[in-house]
């Protein structure tokens, strides 16, 4: 009988791969994992040091270094370092190296609350508890403060980031018990009543014109308070 040694290569051939791809396989998964490089996106400072992340990314009670490759839960990591209240947004990447990377958004403050609790608001509206290791200089929000309804004190303070001028001068932002809003500015000691937010750009549009026209006469200091209330008119009560 002759025998059909193409058939015998073929065979062999899938033999090898079949035995490289199973070598390869176990071991990769026994490759130990180095330890974790972690990246911030965005912002330079820093709410969230790296050793805090370091120590975040712990998965049974153990450090991920020097585990194997295969017992490695990313999503557990990544759920880990999601629910810190300073982070917005992690990434958690394993190359086929063992490397694993943590790319690390963290949360923007635009407002810190300054009532019987201290904490920031961030740039979607939400809780930022403070940090140890860096301090924003954002505007203070005081008065009368609930964290969980926070709606309109973020749409001022947004208001606020957003605006060249009142990124400038602002320095405070009150609520009164009615909600309505109150802003203080870094130079000049009188009040600004802003009221509710119905009209808030027109509002900021006459607050602009009535400081550009008192600043021209010398007259920014005479005032006590400078009323919004009113779209159509600013209405100011001198000292």
């Amino acid at each position: 009988m002759r025998v059909n040694y193409n058939y015998i290569k073929v065979v062999l051939l899938l033999v090898v791969v079949v035995f490289l791809c199973a070598f390869s396989t176990v071991r990769n998964s026994s490759r130990k994992v180095a330890t974790p490089a972690i990246k911030f996106v965005g912002d330079d400072n820093l709410f969230v040091t790296h050793e805090t992340v370091s120590k975040l990314l712990i998965q049974n009670q153990e450090t991920v270094t020097n585990k194997p490759k295969d017992i490695i839960d990313l999503n557990e990591l990544e759920s880990a370092l999601n629910s810190n209240p300073m982070i917005k947004r992690a990434q958690v990447f394993m190359s086929v190296d063992g490397l694993i990377t943590a790319e690390i958004e963290q949360k923007k403050p635009i407002a810190r609350v300054s009532t019987n609790a201290s904490y920031y608001i961030d740039d979607t509206g939400s809780f930022m508890p403070l940090s140890t290791n860096y301090t924003a200089r954002v505007p203070l929000v005081t008065g009368y403060i609930e964290k969980n309804d926070l709606a309109i004190v973020h749409a001022v303070a947004k208001k606020v980031q957003s605006d060249e001028f009142l990124t400038k001068h602002v320095v405070e932002i009150h609520q009164n018990q009615d909600k309505t809003i109150d802003l203080k500015f870094r130079s000049h000691d009188f009040n600004i009543h802003l009221g509710t937010l119905k009209l808030l750009d027109k509002k900021i549009n006459n607050l602009k014109a009535f400081y550009k026209k008192a600043m021209k006469d010398d007259a920014l200091d005479n005032y006590k308070l400078v009323n919004l209330k009113f779209d159509k008119q600013v209405i100011c009560t001198k000292k």
